[in-house]
């Protein structure tokens, strides 16, 4: 059985690696962090205020949903094990 060429390259990544003292693995890991940070992209001011808006009108629809629920389940508890009627308040 032949190993395909990916398959010996990995087999030798993985060999080498697992032969690297802590800090060798420590600095290998810093270089691909810096590496990624540079192929960061700044958003512009524009893209940053849609980004900015997206993520509050999801908070506040989550909010909504998430009290109305609250609203739904405290009225049903306080029919079940209240006096049997559907109170608004306490």
């Amino acid at each position: 059985m032949t190993e395909s060429h990916e398959d010996v390259v990995a087999n030798a990544q993985s060999a080498r690696a697992e032969k690297r003292g802590p800090f060798a693995r420590l600095s290998q890991f810093l270089r691909e962090v810096v590496s990624e940070l540079r192929k960061v992209v700044t958003p512009t001011r524009r893209e940053l205020v849609t980004y900015t808006t997206v993520v509050l009108v999801f908070v506040i629809i989550m909010m909504a949903i998430v009290s109305g629920l609250d609203f739904v389940i405290g009225l049903l508890t306080g029919f079940v094990f209240g006096d049997g009627t559907f109170t608004w308040g306490s």
